[in-house]
């Protein structure tokens, strides 16, 4: 059964987003159809995520579709990669301006229901600490995750966030940049041929 109208309409955080330094409503980003061959699994949206609601339409996403070699036609085609986030919510903000982690209530509660409707995908990207440790059961850090992506491929990469916060690990990591991201992108060519 199709879940993306009751995603969309979902509302079970309202009263924790409520209670955030932000104080917003939930506004769920659902943006997949069933056959995309590629899956991105990320974290949860920003802020410019909540506004817009479209998927990494932000900074964070430019960073990712150079990653993945693909141009923003290619990226938001719902037909060629499914996005399904641990949470389709802007989690908020704590007191000091931090990223909330996505609620785990969202995963639990939509997780099964999208992996079910989508079925398997020939690539999976895991984005992100929250979404390497729950789909791989790992307690693993996002560095030694990601540095055994070699273990995953070619069905599965492990990726670090996008966000400009990680640029510090990009530049002690340039083993990502070097050999991890021509594979990402030659898989990607393959899977989208």
């Amino acid at each position: 059964m199709d879940p993306r109208a009751e995603i969309a309409a979902c509302r079970l955080c309202a009263d924790r987003f409520a209670a955030t330094a932000t104080a917003h409503a939930p506004r769920p980003v659902v943006w997949f159809e069933k056959g995309a061959p590629i899956r991105l699994i990320g974290q949860a949206p920003g802020a410019r995520v909540h506004e817009s609601g479209r998927p990494f339409d932000d900074p964070s996403g430019e960073r990712l579709r150079e990653w993945m070699g693909l141009e923003r036609e290619a990226f938001y085609d719902r037909r060629k990669l499914a996005i399904t986030p641990m949470a389709f919510c802007f989690p908020g903000y704590d007191a000091r301006g931090a990223d909330l982690p996505p609620p785990p209530q969202c995963a639990r509660t939509w997780g099964a229901r999208v992996d079910e409707f989508l079925g398997a995908a020939p690539l999976t990207l895991l984005v992100g600490g929250h979404a390497q440790k729950w789909h791989l059961k790992t307690r693993a850090g996002v560095t030694e995750t990601v540095a055994a992506w070699r273990d995953h491929a070619p069905a599965l990469f492990p990726l670090p966030h996008p966000s400009w916060r990680n640029t510090a690990w990009l530049k002690k990591n340039p083993w990502f940049a070097a050999e991890l991201l021509p594979a990402l992108r030659a898989r990607i060519e393959e899977v989208l041929k």
